[in-house]
Order: structure tokens, then C-alpha cells, then sequence
């Protein structure tokens, strides 16, 4: 259960990223509200995982993911560039990720 808190938390970090860049500096409101609860969302969920969870590794999947999919989502939706060498660094982030939450050990 821990570590689905880690990935959703993970994923809400994505969330609060996007949320900083159409912000826009916090000058747009809905965007700014959006970037506040997705980042209490994440960082309280990842506070949760913590009480079960080492901290290396729950922080490394948290912002892995966290990464992976602010990247992927600004290549789909934000025009960011595409290029071979993206595409294999977030696989190898996502391998790490997956290598991570199997050698996590739980209290």
C-alpha cells in the first residue's frame, strides 16, 4: 500500500509541474490553485508512504516519476521537443523506477 501512495504521489507531482508552468509565474489563477493542491496531494501522500518506506528509495521513485511523466506530458500536450535520446533517457528512468519500488523494503 505504501508503495501505491509513492506512485500516486508521483504522479500528482507531475501534476503541480505542469500546474507551475501554465501558471505562467502565478499570475493565472486556476493554474495556480491547480499547481497548490496537486503539490499538498503529492507531498502529503509521500509523507504517508514515509512511515512504512525507506526514504532513498521512495524519493527516487517519487521523483522519477514525477519526471518521467512531467516529460512525457510536455512532449504530448505542451509542444516540448521530441527526440530519440528523450524517449531512451525516460525509459531508462522509468527501468529505474520499477528497479527501485522491487528492491524497496518495507518496515
Amino acid at each position: 500500500m505504501a508503495w501505491l501512495l509513492v506512485v500516486v504521489a508521483g504522479m500528482l507531482e507531475t501534476g503541480f509541474a505542469v500546474g507551475l508552468k501554465l501558471s505562467h509565474g502565478f499570475t493565472r489563477l486556476w493554474p495556480t490553485v491547480a499547481f497548490c493542491a496537486f503539490a499538498l496531494g503529492s507531498f502529503g501522500l509521500l509523507t504517508l508512504s514515509l512511515r512504512k518506506l525507506d526514504v532513498g528509495p521512495a524519493y527516487a521513485v517519487w521523483t522519477g516519476i514525477g519526471a518521467a511523466g512531467t516529460t512525457i506530458y510536455g512532449m504530448v500536450f505542451l509542444g516540448d521537443l521530441v527526440s530519440t535520446l528523450k524517449i531512451v533517457s525516460i525509459s531508462l528512468v522509468i527501468i529505474g523506477v520499477i528497479g527501485l519500488q522491487l528492491s524497496g523494503s518495507a518496515h
